[in-house]
Order: C-alpha cells, then structure tokens, then sequence
C-alpha cells in the first residue's frame, strides 16, 4: 500500500480537487483507492458523495480503540474508490494527537487497510500543526499546489522550512503549480521562469478552469464532467506523474 498526500499552507489553491481527480483517475487505471478527507471543510467529502447524504463520524471512537478504521469508510460511486467522510470533530484532531504517546496515529490507523487498498489520498487541512506532521511522516510523497504568485511560493519555502526542522524528508515534497492562468503577467513570468522559483516542481501545470470550479456544483470530478477539457487533460498528466514517483 502507498499513501500519498496533498497538502498546502495555504487555502483555496486547488489542493482537494487534486486530491479527487487523482483519486479518481487512480481507481479507473484499477488501482484499490481510499481517499481519507481529513479537512473539517469536507469538501472531497462533498465531491464523492454527489447526491448522497454521507455524514463522518467522530475521532473518538477510532482514537480510543473502539472501532476500526474500516468502520468509518463509504464506498463512492465509482469503482475501486472509497473514501472517509469529513466530520466536524476533525477541527480537534490536532489536539488529540498532542495527546497521544503515539509517534505516528495517522500511519497507524492505515496500517490495517494494507491488504485490501493499494492507495490512500490524504485530503489534509491547511495549517502547520501535529496533523501536518503525521501526515508528511505516513506518506511516501506529498503533492503541493503551489498558484503562480510570490505569496502562494512563500508558503512553499515555509513548508520546506517546517519539514526539514522536523526531520521530514522534503525530498519527498513535489510542487506543483496550480489554478494557472497565462492571460496574468506575474503568472506567465514565475510559469516560465519554473527553473528558478520551483526547481523540485512536477511539469504539469493545472489551469484556472471554470470546469473545476463545477465539481462543486455537481459533485463529479473533473473526468466525469468535460473529459476532452484542458483541465482534465492536465490532471491525467498529473497522475501520469505521481504513478511514476510512487511506483
């Protein structure tokens, strides 16, 4: 079993919709996905229920030993996808990790999911906190949206930062840049100039589209709402990509 994430300091730039497009993609090539929504928002959540009333339920439960992981995973709609529902009693998990002797709860609860899933996506909330810690230790690589501007590049080098203070491999980061659009000046420059400012960056580039803003609406990935898209092209390349890091 691999376990992969996307995770960003930052909010709005694209991260759970790379997360469910990935997931997506990976479960049609056949690969046995679970998508673990750990942002309180739930928006993956929101995305793979689609019509579906699907409701998380609380930590405790899986924090104190009473229920297995297993418990807490919905089938999608989609074939080979699971996913874990966001709950509001995600917003205390940083909390509850403080609290435990615990050197890896997130890498722990997975474990037993080994012979049944190939791949778990980890949706992660955008902060610096335990949470982000455990996450980036349980996963074999995390991907990180990254928009064409200097803030959306500052919290990259502040990510860098945090994982090479906490001893968490940043060779295990990749970049990559999201929510493009050529048509903005400062967009185009940092785009070309990609060598420079994000060196360890995937290629693909994900392009600010108004069909990845529909996912939203009509809680379908991207592939399943304009499949000849440039945004759904773009995503196919991205999980080309992370097919050839994680193996």
């Amino acid at each position: 079993m691999r376990t992969i994430a996307f995770y960003s300091l930052k909010g709005g730039v694209g991260k759970t919709a790379a997360a469910v497009n990935i997931a997506y993609l990976a479960s049609q090539a056949g690969v046995s996905t679970l998508l673990w929504d750990l942002d309180p928002q739930g928006a993956s959540s929101w995305y793979l229920a689609g019509t579906e009333d699907v409701s998380g339920h609380k930590l405790s439960a899986l924090i104190k030993g009473k229920s297995p992981i297993a418990e807490f995973i919905h089938q999608s709609e989609y074939p080979n996808l699971e996913f874990i529902p966001s709950h509001t009693s995600f917003r205390n998990l940083d909390v509850r990790l403080e609290q435990s002797d615990s050197n890896n709860l997130i890498k722990e609860w997975l474990a037993p999911l080994s012979e049944d899933t190939s791949l778990v996506i980890l949706d992660c909330p955008p902060s610096l906190s335990r949470l982000s810690e455990q996450v980036l230790k349980a996963s074999d690589a995390t991907f990180v949206p990254v928009i064409p501007t200097w803030l959306s590049l500052n919290s990259w080098n502040q990510l860098q930062a945090f994982a090479t203070d906490k001893k968490l491999k940043p060779s295990r980061l990749h970049p990559f840049y999201s929510l493009a659009d050529r048509r903005k000046s400062l967009h185009r420059e940092l785009i070309d100039a990609r060598e420079k400012h994000l060196p360890s960056g995937l290629r693909t580039i994900i392009p600010n589209a108004s069909v990845v803003e529909k996912m939203g609406e009509k809680g379908a990935p991207v592939e399943r709402l304009a499949p000849a898209s440039i945004a759904a092209d773009a995503y196919r390349r991205l999980w080309q990509e992370i097919r050839g890091i994680i193996g």
